[in-house]
């Protein structure tokens, strides 16, 4: 996809599990939450307050894709955006490994097939642009049986954004580069969950590859 010309009036929608999420529910920290997309939004806002932008955070912590699929009406479709950015996957790999890690495969289509279901519905409403944001977990260990399965899934995003002429945010990948000098401890306490600086330099990651 080429850059993102944002223009007035757009509807911009980020959606996804916890860290997404970011506790928008709060007080204190509606409607973005005060992760990721607490700093990208205002980044934007800050950017273009001529263009009057509509930017919605619907990320629900501990969601799957499948949670996602059964409110994608509410809570994606329904806001008709312009501009759909989802960041899902983690709690996925999550519930297989609590399961017991069987049918690895089977665990894998279903995350595939059922994403795209997501992204047909999206394409079928109209020209809204997608961004898939690569799931991540921050860990420097290569025989973690989590991070080695999270690379099938992030395989998935990856073909899911070519079929789609999606932008591609590799998380990820630039974890994997930026942990060799900064321990993992130093991102994130359950190498889930970003520190607030690891928010912003997920932000960061953000706005670098969409070009906005």
């Amino acid at each position: 996809m080429n850059d993102l010309q944002l223009k007035p009036n757009q509807t911009i929608l980020f959606t996804g599990d916890s860290i997404t999420d970011a506790g928008r529910s709060e007080r204190a920290y509606r409607p973005f939450g005060n992760g990721y997309v607490h700093f990208t939004a205002n980044y934007m806002l800050a950017k273009y307050p001529q263009y009057d932008l509509g930017i919605i955070n619907t990320g629900i912590s501990g969601n799957t894709v499948g949670d996602l699929e059964r409110r994608w009406e509410r809570d994606c479709l329904a806001h008709q955006p312009d501009v759909l950015s989802v960041l899902i996957g983690i709690n996925d790999i999550w519930q297989w490994h609590t399961a017991g890690g069987s049918n690895k495969e089977q665990a894998i289509k279903t995350y595939e097939s059922t994403y795209k279901r997501l992204l047909v519905a999206v394409k079928q409403q109209g020209d809204c642009k997608i961004i898939l944001m690569e799931p991540f977990l921050f860990c420097d260990d290569p025989q973690n049986e989590l991070l080695v399965h999270l690379r099938d899934y992030i395989k998935v995003v990856h073909d899911l954004a070519e079929e789609f002429s999606a932008t591609l945010v590799p998380l990820q990948k630039r974890i994997d580069e930026k942990i060799k000098s900064a321990a993992s401890d130093k991102w994130s306490e359950d190498t889930v969950h970003p520190y607030v600086w690891a928010h912003e330099w997920i932000s960061q990651q953000w706005i670098e590859v969409v070009k906005i």
